[in-house]
């Protein structure tokens, strides 16, 4: 997890930037955390390796023993 943040500045469409919020609000996000997530997946996409990467996945769980 990331502990320090960098801004970056993003120029959209007003309309754009209205239905992405009515969007978040309605998913009970931030616009931040849609952004944040698209660029991890771009990144992945793109087999791009970066400080902060985790090698977590939701398949990787360690099973439960009963």
């Amino acid at each position: 997890m990331e502990t320090k943040t960098a801004r970056l500045t993003v120029l959209i469409d007003p309309h754009k930037k209205k239905a992405l919020e009515e969007l978040c609000a309605a998913q009970d996000l931030t616009p931040s955390q849609v952004v944040r997530q698209l660029i991890r997946d771009y990144l992945d996409h793109h087999g791009v390796t970066y400080a902060t990467k985790t090698t977590l996945t939701a398949n990787a769980k360690t099973p439960r023993r009963g």
